[in-house]
């Protein structure tokens, strides 16, 4: 099995309804939070990413989200400390789909994942999908569960 990136997450009063528990869009904040730990973690960034390929003037490679879901099996409460636990369940030519598991004193919360796929940025045009960099391949590889 691949590394597990670990970080935790401090339950926010901003994050909570009326009763003090988790609203369930915070998880989908929490996923991309913890997804942006770990490129930091590995030396990336979501605003620096290394590109082999020529880009157009002014464009960029960036990672948009395709697909993401999030599955409940517990509250989280206001001012809860959750660990969070964000591996990579497939690194593909050119997207990622990360998956992320929130607990709370070892019993599971919640359970989500996200799909990215890596693409060249350019004012005016749609975002059109290329090869993630051998560069961020390399460093991503590590985390991907077997």
């Amino acid at each position: 099995m691949g590394q597990t990136f670990k970080t935790r997450r401090l339950v926010e009063f901003s994050d909570t309804d009326m009763a003090g528990i988790a609203h369930f869009s915070a998880f989908f904040r929490w996923m991309e939070s913890a997804e942006h730990a770990l490129l930091r973690s590995t030396g990336l960034s979501v605003f620096d990413i290394p590109a082999e390929v020529d880009l157009p003037d002014g464009a960029s490679l960036s990672f948009p989200r395709v697909k993401a879901s999030c599955d409940y099996r517990s509250p989280a409460r206001c001012e809860d400390e959750l660990d969070v636990a964000v591996t990579i369940g497939r690194l593909g030519a050119k997207s990622v789909t990360y998956k992320v598991r929130f607990s709370l004193d070892g019993k599971e919360l919640a359970e989500g994942e996200v799909t990215s796929v890596c693409c060249v940025i350019q004012h005016g045009k749609p975002p059109a999908s290329t090869p993630i960099p051998a560069e961020v391949a390399d460093k991503l590889r590590p985390f991907v569960a077997s």
